[in-house]
């Protein structure tokens, strides 16, 4: 299985730890490749901003987390996404929605199910699945969109924290999450 995330926090990245350690269940090895428009040593691909220096039908699975946001023109970008993918391949982004604006170089997008869908649609994916919603751990009952709890000043993550008990709304980041299938 071939795996290309786009846009890695770290080498290896968040996303890879968490399959690495967590799905146990392939029994072939995966590899990991990694593509962005930065400078990195330990990168598999630097890229354009539209175009991958990668053949089409490439990858399995194209992961991108946390990137969309930071693409100025998705519609272009998402058509290069999916064509790196092999035909029955899986598509997945996973975008911010309530996250505060954050330039990297650019901050220009916060997507819904519905945008989500259409971005797709433009690309020739079939959207099995695009949901909004938190993927932190449910401490309290009760939230509302806003920053994860790392993210948030000492003294606002206390606040929060208390409110919680007290039964208010406590805030974490909410995501749009999508998978599609290349036809």
């Amino acid at each position: 299985m071939r795996v290309l995330e786009i846009g890695p926090d770290y080498i290896p990245s968040s996303y890879q730890l968490f399959f690495r350690n967590k799905i146990k269940c392939w029994r072939s090895p995966v590899q990991w490749d990694t593509v962005d428009v930065y400078q990195g040593s330990k990168l598999t691909y630097v890229a354009e901003e539209y175009s991958f220096p990668i053949p089409d039908a490439s990858y399995d699975i194209v992961l991108s987390g946390n990137v969309l946001e930071h693409v100025r023109k998705p519609w272009i970008w998402i058509k290069e996404v999916a064509r790196v993918c092999v035909k029955g391949g899986l598509v997945v982004t996973i975008t911010p929605v309530s996250w505060p604006y954050h330039e990297a170089p650019v901050d220009c997008w916060r997507v819904y199910p519905e945008g989500m869908k259409a971005l797709y649609d433009e690309a020739g994916l079939e959207v099995i699945e695009s949901t909004f919603e938190s993927l932190e751990v449910a401490e309290y009952r009760r939230h509302i969109p806003g920053r994860s709890p790392e993210w948030q000043s000492r003294k606002w993550r206390v606040v929060n924290q208390s409110l919680g008990r007290l039964g208010f709304p406590v805030e974490r980041a909410y995501d749009t999450i999508t998978i599609g299938r290349k036809n």
